[in-house]
Parts: C-alpha cells; sequence; structure tokens
C-alpha cells in the first residue's frame, strides 16, 4: 500500500527496446531527448551541440540525414557522442542504410514512405546487421494521402491507423524493436492520438508535442498534453519540440518529469512567488540561483520563501530550506529543522555552498551503498 497513493502513476505495459546502450520501455526509466538544429554534415557544430544537451541531461540525441554529406559525417559524429545518436530520415532508404552503417543507435523513418516493400526489406536488414531500433513517427502534419481521403482531416483515427500500418510493415519483416510516436502541433490531437495508440499495441511510446512553438508558449502547451499523458501512465521517452535552444527542451523535459515524480536530477528549487510580506528579494534570488547550481546533477530540494507564512511548513518537506525573517535575518533549515540564521548579504552564496556540500553527502552515500552491494559479505 502506497503512504501516498494520490502520489502514484501506474505506467502502461510496453515491451522494451534498446537504443544503444539506453533502454526504452518497460520498466526502464522515461528517458529524454532533443534533436540538434547544426547542420549534420558541420560535424565539429553538432557534436558540440549534442556534448551540450548530454551535459543538461539527454539521454539520447537526435540528428537529421537529408544528404549524403549528413550521413558521411554521422561516423565522426556517432563515435564523438557521450549518448546514443538516432538519425532522422524521411523518404530516402540509402540514407537509412547509410546512418545504420555508420553506427546510428536508432532510425527514426515510416517504412510506408520509402518506396517499394525491397527498400523496406533492405533498410530492416542494415538495422539488423548493425543493431538498430527504429521510431516510426508518425505527424498530423504529414499523414498520407488516402487516411485524409478517407477522415477528411487530421484526426485520432487516422493518426492510429497511419502507426499501425506503418509497424505492420516492420512486422512482416519481422522486425519488432520499434517505439511510435504520433504527434501534432495540437494538443488536444495529440492526446488523443496517444490515448488510442497506447490501447491499440504494446510497443513503448515516444511522446511530444511538436512544433509547439518558443520557449514559453512551447513549453507551457508540451507540459500539458505531455503531463497528461505521462500523469495516466503513458509515455516511455519524451521530446520536447521549441522553438528554443536544443538544451532548452532538454531542461524543460526533466522539469516536467521531476514534476511528476517520475525522473530526478539537479536541484529542485521550490520558491514563492513573492508579495508583500517578502523580506528579500526573492524573485532575484531564486533567479541567481538557479543559474549558480545548474551544474548540480544530484537530485534534491531546497525551498526558498519570502516570509515565515508557508516557509518554515516547505523547509519540513526540502533538504534545504531558507526563510524570510525579519531585520535582515533569515532562517536556514537543514532535512526539515531550524538550524542557524542568516544575514541578507551572504544569502546566496551560503546556500549554494549549502546546496555543493549536501551533495557530496549524498553521492558519497550513493558511491556507499553501490559499493557495499558489489561486494557481498564473506560467507562465514
Amino acid at each position: 500500500m502506497s503512504v501516498r497513493p494520490y502520489r502514484d502513476i501506474d505506467r502502461r505495459k510496453s515491451r522494451q527496446i534498446s537504443v544503444g546502450n539506453v533502454l526504452v520501455g518497460g520498466d526502464a526509466p522515461i528517458t529524454v531527448q532533443t534533436m540538434t538544429n547544426t547542420l549534420t554534415a558541420d560535424a565539429k557544430a553538432t557534436i558540440a551541440q549534442i556534448q551540450a544537451c548530454a551535459d543538461a541531461g539527454a539521454d539520447i540525441v537526435r540528428v537529421s540525414c537529408p544528404d549524403e554529406a549528413s550521413t558521411a559525417a554521422m561516423p565522426e559524429i556517432v563515435k564523438a557522442s557521450p549518448v546514443p545518436i538516432v538519425a532522422d530520415i524521411h523518404f530516402h532508404y540509402k540514407r537509412a542504410i547509410e546512418a545504420a552503417e555508420a553506427g546510428a543507435a536508432c532510425l527514426r523513418i515510416n517504412p510506408g514512405n520509402i518506396g517499394s516493400a525491397d527498400r523496406v526489406r533492405e533498410v530492416v536488414k542494415a538495422a539488423k546487421d548493425h543493431g538498430c531500433s527504429i521510431r516510426v513517427g508518425v505527424n498530423a502534419g504529414s499523414l498520407e494521402k488516402h487516411l485524409l481521403e478517407k477522415y477528411g482531416e487530421p484526426c485520432p483515427e487516422a493518426m492510429v491507423e497511419s502507426a499501425l500500418d506503418h509497424l505492420r510493415i516492420l512486422e512482416d519483416n519481422d522486425f519488432f524493436e520499434t517505439k511510435i510516436s504520433v504527434k501534432a502541433s495540437d494538443v488536444f490531437l495529440a492526446v488523443a492520438a496517444y490515448q488510442g495508440l497506447a490501447d491499440a499495441c504494446d510497443y513503448p511510446l515516444h511522446l511530444g508535442i511538436t512544433e509547439a512553438g518558443g520557449f514559453r508558449i512551447g513549453s507551457v502547451k508540451s507540459s500539458i498534453g505531455m503531463g497528461m499523458l505521462l500523469w495516466s501512465g503513458i509515455g516511455d521517452t519524451i521530446r520536447v519540440s521549441l522553438s528554443s535552444d536544443p538544451v532548452d527542451e532538454v531542461k524543460v523535459g526533466f522539469d516536467i518529469l521531476k514534476s511528476l515524480n517520475l525522473r530526478h536530477r539537479g536541484v529542485n528549487v521550490i520558491s514563492c512567488p513573492s508579495c508583500a510580506r517578502q523580506q528579500f528579494d526573492v524573485i532575484k534570488t531564486v533567479e541567481v540561483l538557479e543559474q549558480r547550481l545548474a551544474h548540480i546533477t544530484t537530485p534534491m530540494t531546497l525551498s526558498v520563501i519570502g516570509c515565515v507564512v508557508n516557509g518554515p511548513g516547505e523547509a519540513r518537506e526540502t533538504d534545504i530550506g531558507f526563510t524570510g525573517g525579519g531585520k535582515g535575518t533569515h532562517q536556514v533549515y537543514i532535512a526539515g529543522l531550524p538550524h542557524h540564521r542568516l544575514k541578507d548579504d551572504k544569502i546566496v552564496d551560503h546556500l549554494v555552498s549549502l546546496v555543493e556540500e549536501k551533495a557530496a553527502e549524498i553521492e558519497r552515500e550513493l558511491a556507499t551503498e553501490k559499493k557495499a552491494i558489489a561486494v557481498p559479505p564473506a560467507a562465514s
């Protein structure tokens, strides 16, 4: 029996596949993906962007392969990448074969769009030979003509049918290392399509609200759409699509998962919006703290509250708490208990130091636990 059943999420049971050394589906953690926006043929720029995304926490990164110059750069990119690479292919089956041969961990391709059955067989053979999984990626903006004629417009039923048609082609070629997406820029359409697909198959699902917009509106739409699905247990890997830096996509993706208690990475800062009761500049303090703590990857919580109305209560639930007090003197909490007081001019530096010390302590404890598991006790 769960202590807090209202927080429980019962994940949909899906089969598990591998994207390089990253597991997707089954009981594997929900992974965060993004996509580079550099010219793939520019290997140096692409590798630099992949590294930045990996540093932000990306588990998987996708690169577009529209031409031979792109697939020619793939061996160098794959070799340098700290995370598995997905090759994004549209229409040209040879690019898929080249990407598989170059070391891509996954091919994003719709088998129904790449030509004859012989071409599909060649792509599937390349994927099998080189250990690639495949993502079937259905998009409301590029549905097949016969489905638009059948349904009259992009709708959940059309998107699910498209996905199942593509899956059937792969299954007919004895290929099952597949994950699927049914993305739309319309939140309602995307959510309904994913709900239908979740009921129709047991493949792992790649979630996304495609072409969601710029950083602010795109983050909101993605949070609403993917949040609804994840909360109901649907989704095995996610990509937040923003007209912004790919690193932003990774950060927002992790924030969505952290909000639902599905993944934990870095410092979760709990802060108030501030009001006339605040005893220090909450907004500026939090802004600087988030920048100064961006390097911390250890999961932990920090509450920063402007006054004593909610401050002590929030501090009880966080690793480190900070509550504004009168006359420029504030209260610091450690593990939920009052610990010491702090003056105005030392707030940020002091809190950063406390978080860094706590992160180091947590990492030492984890290392000790891992060592104890790895070395079983000697037999008596």
